[in-house]
C-alpha cells in the first residue's frame, strides 16, 4: 500500500486525537456494549398454521397495535415454529413470503358473488355467504340424493356434489368435516394433500 506523506500525518494525526478523546473519558465501548431492544420485544405472538399447502407448518405471527377496543393490530414479522413438530422453524419459499401475503391490496378479505349472467363481482356479509351455500347444497341434495341403487340396497350416496377438506386442519377439525361430509352422503371427498 502506497501511503503518501500527507496521507500519513492524517492517518497519525487521527489516530492520536482518538486516543486522547479516549484518554479524557470519550471512550465509544459504553455505547458499544449498550444492549440494542430487540425489534419484537413488544409485539403480540400469536402462532398459526401456514395456510398455503398440506405439510401444515406452524409458524409464528408477530403483531403490533394499542390493543384498545375495536382496534386493529398491525401483523410486522412472520417467521417459522421452532417449537412446531412439523417443520421445526423452517419454510419454504411460498410460507417465508406469507408476510407480502396478509399486507397484499389483491388478497381478497370478504366474500364476493357473481350473478348468474352477470360480469359483475358483488361483495357479501359471510352470513349471507353461509346461507347461500346451505341453500345451494340443500337444494342439489334434495335433488340428486341416491336412497338405495337398482339392486334395492340402501346406499344413502350424494354424487353430484364434491368437497376438498383442507390439509391446514389439524386432525380433530378435519375428523369431524369427513363425519359430516359422509352423514350427508358426500362421496366425492379429497383432502388437498393428495394433490
Amino acid at each position: 500500500m502506497q501511503v503518501s506523506r500527507r496521507q500519513f500525518f492524517k492517518i497519525c494525526s487521527a489516530g492520536l486525537s482518538g486516543s486522547s478523546i479516549a484518554l479524557m473519558g470519550f471512550s465509544p465501548a459504553t455505547a458499544l456494549a449498550e444492549v440494542r431492544s430487540f425489534k419484537l420485544a413488544r409485539a403480540q405472538e400469536t402462532r398459526n398454521t401456514c395456510p398455503y399447502c398440506s405439510v401444515a407448518c406452524g409458524v409464528l405471527i408477530y403483531s403490533m397495535g394499542d390493543k384498545s377496543k375495536n382496534a386493529h393490530s398491525n401483523i410486522i414479522h412472520i417467521e417459522g415454529d421452532p417449537d412446531n413438530p412439523v417443520n421445526r422453524g423452517t419454510l419454504c419459499p411460498k410460507g417465508a413470503g406469507l408476510l407480502d401475503m396478509v399486507h397484499s391490496p389483491n388478497r381478497l378479505k370478504f366474500p364476493e358473488v357473481r350473478e348468474p349472467g352477470s360480469n359483475e363481482w358483488r361483495r357479501i356479509s359471510w352470513d349471507e355467504a353461509a346461507e347461500r351455500i346451505a341453500k345451494h347444497m340443500k337444494a342439489d341434495r334434495d335433488a340428486n340424493f341416491i336412497e338405495t341403487n337398482k339392486d334395492g340396497v340402501t346406499v344413502n350416496r350424494w354424487n353430484t356434489f364434491g368437497c376438498l377438506v383442507s390439509s391446514a386442519a389439524s386432525n380433530e377439525p378435519g375428523y369431524l368435516t369427513v363425519k359430516t361430509l359422509r352423514a350427508l352422503g358426500v362421496v366425492a371427498l379429497d383432502t388437498q394433500a393428495r394433490i
